[in-house]
């Protein structure tokens, strides 16, 4: 079974992240919600508290197979600042292991250099930030990287994430199962 971290900051944009936990585990998947900060409870940027499965120093970063970052202020900036786990995105990527990000954290993406070739997408309002080959679209897969634009397009990527990391079949179900298609 694949291991995918959810990294929380306070902050972070909650549907965004928990609409696209919740897809992933229903699909089976290994998904464990990481805090950034030493204590498991992450206050979203709407003041929704929510506790963390582990916190960034009790996983083993080896035993993942993807890393995602929901969006949403200062969620994003308090992501950008952990070193730790800018060091994995950057390692991940060397290795092809998959990378998502929605909302304004694809900027971080984009802050280590690793969109460079890449097409991608984010909140309109951080396209400035974003260095890549080509800019815009709703959910954007290139390579082993996926961004999606919002808030609104929270459950495509999660379905996207799914097709890519067991299968098209089961996203499909999943898209049955909760009324999508």
């Amino acid at each position: 079974m694949k291991t995918v971290y959810a990294f929380l900051a306070d902050g972070l944009e909650e549907v965004e992240c928990l609409m696209v936990v919740d897809l992933l585990r229903r699909a089976k998947l290994n998904v464990v919600t990481v805090s950034i900060k030493e204590e498991l409870m992450v206050e979203s940027s709407h003041k929704v508290k929510f506790f963390a499965d582990k916190t960034i120093d009790e996983i083993d970063f080896e035993q993942g197979d993807c890393i995602f970052l929901p969006g949403g202020m200062p969620g994003t900036t308090n992501l950008s600042e952990c070193g730790t786990l800018k060091d994995h995105i950057i390692k991940y990527n060397e290795q092809g292991k998959w990378l998502a990000a929605i909302c304004a954290a694809p900027s971080i993406f984009s802050s280590l250099g690793i969109l460079k070739d890449k097409r991608a997408t984010s909140f309109p309002s951080f396209a400035d930030k974003m260095e890549c080959k080509e800019y815009g679209g709703g959910v954007v897969r290139d390579g082993n990287i996926i961004t999606g634009k919002g808030l609104g397009v929270a459950l495509e990527l999660g379905l996207e994430l799914i097709s890519c990391l067991i299968d098209e079949e089961t996203s499909g179900k999943i898209a049955d199962q909760i009324q999508y298609n």
